[in-house]
């Protein structure tokens, strides 16, 4: 893989092609952006949340796949950086790498929404209207999407018999997954694994279940920025594997670029008192 910087604004393009991209661009209606800094322990809101993201060239964003606030909130991301001069692109936890064609024809409008909802339901289980409203948005704004996870045989068969069973043709560009994370992340993880009800299924293996689709959801996100090296990439994601513990630690570890990570406010869950720098950068707030 090429090694990649994003390069400062000014830098990347010249001052009056930034000025071009930015009269050109429709004005976007966003609501101000309100976040918490886990860093500083600040609110910051406006313009001063939205110089907070500029830096990144990856903006994870984590959600409850349940709780429609949450996608509220990447929406609210997603709106927000694409009303700056730099092109955004949307990573999808929610799409497989082999549906690309699909998404590439959705945000072209050239499938219907009920055609594409049974492609999203072939992929995701859970219900489209989660969803609809970011993926309209993306289609109305030729935004584009980009499916980042693997097959879900590949999915199964790790979870059921270890990656070790994987053919080198099934592990592509995954390299070698192993259950070696940081003890924070094995707890989160084994967590997860009681929550789920596995029933008799091993936890090694459910965890290199999980590592999967952290470093397939890292590497196809490299792949996609390094093919677009003018974009940031906004990159919707459980946020187990949001967490800088998850995805970003994979990315961490085959490229250090700029990455932020952004959990949406949740009571008891996701609150300035009860994570830290070390969960995420950000917490957006209501």
């Amino acid at each position: 893989m090429t090694i990649f910087r994003r390069k400062p604004i000014m830098g990347l393009l010249a001052f009056s092609i930034l000025l071009l991209a930015a009269t050109c661009r429709e004005p976007e209606q966003a609501a101000p952006l309100n976040l918490f800094d886990l860093q500083t322990r600040q609110s910051i809101a406006g313009v001063q949340a939205v110089d907070a993201l500029k830096s990144a060239r990856l903006v994870l964003v984590g959600e409850h796949h349940t709780d429609p606030s949450h996608h509220e909130a990447q929406l609210q991301v997603i709106r927000t950086l694409n009303a700056q001069p730099v092109p955004v692109s949307i990573g999808l936890e929610m799409f497989r790498k082999d549906s690309q064609a699909a998404l590439d024809q959705w945000v072209a409008g050239e499938l219907d929404e009920t055609a594409f909802e049974k492609i999203y339901l072939d992929n995701w289980n859970f219900p489209w209207p989660l969803y609809r409203s970011i993926f309209v948005y993306a289609r109305e704004k030729r935004i584009p999407m980009v499916g980042l996870n693997v097959s879900r045989d590949i999915t199964r068969q790790v979870a059921q018999q270890g990656f070790a069973s994987l053919s080198n043709q099934q592990r592509g560009e995954l390299g070698g997954v192993t259950c070696n994370v940081t003890r924070e992340y094995r707890d989160f993880i084994r967590s997860a694994f009681g929550a789920h009800g596995h029933g008799n299924m091993d936890f090694i293996r459910f965890c290199e279940a999980q590592l999967v689709w952290d470093t397939a959801m890292a590497i196809n996100s490299l792949n996609h920025l390094e093919q677009h090296p003018d974009r940031v990439m906004v990159l919707l994601a459980g946020s187990g594997h949001a967490r800088k513990m998850g995805i970003p630690y994979q990315i961490k570890s085959r490229l250090p670029i700029p990455a932020t990570v952004l959990l949406p406010h949740t009571p008891d869950i996701f609150e300035p008192a009860t994570l830290t720098g070390a969960d995420a950068d950000f917490i957006i707030m209501p």
